[in-house]
């Protein structure tokens, strides 16, 4: 007897122990009776959150999700842990439940975001598709364990209408549960203790004269290079947005030429000495751009002050920096840029602090500034006044948002922070869709047929006037607003917004057959709109008569891969659609489908973190050798819609054996992103590494070049047909 209470208390003692070592609550076990959600556990969205003592995969509690509505919205049960961890990949295991999921689907959730909650590495697994009833199953998912995590978020989600629960989910990094893993102490920087500009940068600027904004040019230019070049910077030891704060007031009383380069050069003298540097070749041989340092004699600078300038970039900091690294790609990104948030009107000095980051940004990591139409070094004069002179809000994004298009990148984004130029455009969205066909702003088909006796248009009318406002004079006003890589790639995007209103009507004027019309219609809010209407909501490919394959990019996964190599193998033809943006990530795995060797398709320009502003080029990548080649023809269809990833995806078509591309002209913009936070809340984003073919022929602002060129016409919208569609079957029964 004894002996027996010995064991229980030895296992008791266990238990407690392994619950005390517990250290999050991702079981769901831990809640009180009071509580609405599991402890630590909290809810995005909108949906209804609770505990289920129920269904339950194990233990006694789940969280569930349910909707009755179906709209465009979602729910997640969330949970976050600090990432004080190391490790290379990171993987998400859990139980998931669900039940009657219609138009939407289910799963498990990561999302790893840094400091400024900018998302590092994402997943949902809403490429899956999982919806309908299922008992419980369990489920993975895998990411990339990104450099400079700050929050590891853990989450279920679920959209549209129906019922999920979740349970047991477990958490490793490198295979090792989080659980047991030892907190790291992360490294504290200088540069993250000043705190002294939190509210303001407490510069008061004088008139702007000529002279005024020539010297904040070359200020500009000077705090940007010292930024990314001068080693004691480079290490955070200093806050360097702060840094303007403080040098500024003494500079904007400079009043002669060799006052200023004075100034400049007792500032530099105080950041600190330099070691002298004995790796730091000034251009890699072979390099493909070189740094620009012209502006070193664009100011009447000094001897004395262009030889210090000189003498930092031959000893300049080398590797990963405390302002710009790698991430797990092995890409360049900005690191510990502060968007400021809580300040969506900065004050004068944060507005010039945007325009020096942005500006210095482009300067030295963006691969196609020698593609810029202006002169990159003449945009802080052009834009100085333009920042500082900003009355409110909006005026500051707008000028913003023209000083992106400046860039000439479709790449670039202002969803994110951009609340009074959104708020303008409104809230308000039309029941059908338009697109530009010959210079004409054509109905193309209704989201919702519903709504199509109050739309009042049919699809191929021409809609000739807005608000009593002609479609050519709104396109002259808004265009600067629509940054974009070419012309096809800016009309694509104000396609989408020129009948967006901040009211829920609008008077349009539109040619329906011979007739002219004026009405006045309804728009509404996008979450009531069935803005996906063209969804194929089967797989992602299907034959068409005459024994042709068809495979749509749109909702592919990996997993059909193999399938539709067995299914189509023996067509006489396939036709591949990327008019929109892959759901995976198929190159490599579908493109040596239509290879015979190892085949390069692409190569790139990268930056060179050890020498800002050079760029060298780098062996792209290529198409494995296959282990079976098809033997039919391969046409691929793209048009304005393909950027990015697509366009990725159609130079690895276009290597194939027997491939004809054909449509209109791409965005052009491809390769990776890389994100700019800028103050004022502002987020926006810039191509980071240059693509081109082997042979070195471009693809940005050009995009991938059809083969054949077509695209469609009013008389083909008016008729309901796909016109690119047709010529594909055209050319592979040929």
């Amino acid at each position: 007897m004894k002996n027996v209470i010995v064991v229980l208390l030895f296992l008791l003692s266990i238990n407690c122990t392994s619950q005390t070592e517990k250290k999050f609550n991702l079981d769901f076990e831990e809640y009180s009776v009071n509580d609405k959600l599991p402890r630590g556990w909290f809810k995005w969205g909108n949906y209804d959150l609770e505990i289920d003592t129920v269904h339950v995969k194990q233990g006694k509690a789940s969280g569930k999700i349910s909707s009755k509505n179906a709209h465009n919205s979602f729910g997640s049960i969330v949970y976050s842990i600090p990432a004080n961890y190391e490790g290379k990949s990171i993987r998400l295991d859990g139980f998931m439940k669900i039940e009657n999921i219609q138009n939407g689907f289910s799963g498990l959730l990561l999302r790893i975001v840094d400091k400024n909650n900018e998302v590092l590495a994402f997943e949902n697994m809403q490429s899956q598709n999982i919806h309908g009833t299922k008992d419980w199953q369990k489920y993975s998912i895998s990411l990339p364990y990104p450099k400079n995590a700050e929050t590891i978020f853990v989450a279920g989600i679920m959209t549209g209408s129906g019922e999920a629960w979740f349970d047991d989910f477990v958490l490793t990094i490198d295979g090792k549960d989080i659980q047991t893993l030892k907190e790291i102490e992360k490294p504290i920087y200088k540069a993250n203790l000043d705190k002294e500009f939190d509210l303001g940068s407490k510069v008061d600027f004088p008139e702007l004269n000529n002279r005024l904004i020539g010297n904040l040019d070359l200020l500009g230019k000077v705090w940007g290079f010292l930024k990314y070049h001068h080693p004691e910077i480079r290490k955070g030891n200093y806050n360097w947005d702060y840094e303007l704060f403080r040098f500024l007031p003494e500079y904007l009383e400079s009043k002669t030429t060799e006052e200023r380069d004075d100034i400049l050069l007792e500032w530099i003298k105080q950041i600190g000495d330099i070691d002298k540097c004995f790796k730091c070749e000034s251009v890699t041989e072979g390099a493909f751009i070189k740094p620009d340092m012209s502006w070193f004699d664009n100011f009447n600078l000094s001897l004395k002050l262009k030889n210090e300038l000189k003498y930092i970039y031959q000893n300049r900091g080398q590797g990963e920096s405390f302002y710009v690294g790698y991430n797990n790609y092995n890409r360049l990104v900005f690191l510990n840029e502060n968007r400021y948030i809580m300040m969506p009107y900065p004050d004068k000095g944060y507005r010039l602090l945007a325009l020096y980051r942005y500006w210095n940004m482009i300067h030295y990591f963006f691969p196609y500034k020698y593609l810029i139409d202006k002169n990159w070094n003449d945009i802080l004069r052009e834009y100085i006044p333009k920042i500082i002179n900003a009355k409110n809000e909006l005026e500051y994004e707008l000028t913003f948002i023209q000083l992106m298009g400046d860039i000439n990148d479709t790449h670039v984004s202002y969803s994110f922070g951009f609340n009074k130029v959104n708020d303008k455009k409104g809230e308000f969205f039309p029941s059908f869709q338009v697109k530009f066909i010959d210079n004409k702003l054509v109905v193309v088909d209704h989201y919702n047929p519903e709504l199509k006796n109050a739309a009042k248009v049919e699809s191929g009318d021409i809609i000739t006037s807005i608000n009593k406002k002609s479609v050519e004079s709104i396109l002259d006003s808004i265009k600067p607003y629509y940054p974009a890589s070419n012309e096809v790639a800016r009309l694509r995007d104000i396609s989408q917004d020129i009948l967006r209103s901040p009211k829920n009507e609008i008077t349009i004027e539109f040619i329906s057959g011979d007739k002219k019309e004026e009405h006045s219609i309804p728009l509404y809010k996008k979450d009531s709109l069935n803005i996906n209407w063209h969804n194929w909501k089967g797989k992602s490919f299907k034959f068409l008569k005459n024994n042709i394959g068809y495979v749509t990019l749109e909702f592919i996964k990996k997993e059909d891969i193999p399938i539709i190599k067995e299914t189509f193998k023996n067509t006489k033809g396939i036709i591949i659609d990327i008019r929109n943006y892959p759901s995976a990530f198929v190159p490599f795995l579908l493109g040596t489908y239509f290879v015979t060797d190892n085949t390069p398709f692409v190569k790139f320009s990268v930056g060179n973190i050890n020498n800002p502003g050079e760029f060298i080029f780098e062996n792209g990548d290529e198409i494995p050798k296959p282990t079976e080649t098809y033997k039919g023809k391969l046409v691929v269809l793209v048009n304005e819609f393909s950027q990015s990833q697509s366009e990725y995806t159609a130079m690895a078509f276009r290597a194939g054996n027997n491939t004809t591309i054909i449509g209109s002209t791409t965005a052009g913009a491809d390769g990776n992103v890389i994100t700019i936070l800028l103050p004022g809340g502002l987020r926006t984003r810039m191509s980071g590494i240059g693509v081109y073919y082997p042979d070195g022929t471009e693809t940005q602002r050009v995009g991938i070049v059809p083969d054949i060129e077509i695209s469609p016409t009013i008389k083909g919208i008016k008729e309901g047909r796909d016109e690119l569609l047709e010529k594909a079957i055209e050319i592979i029964n040929k």
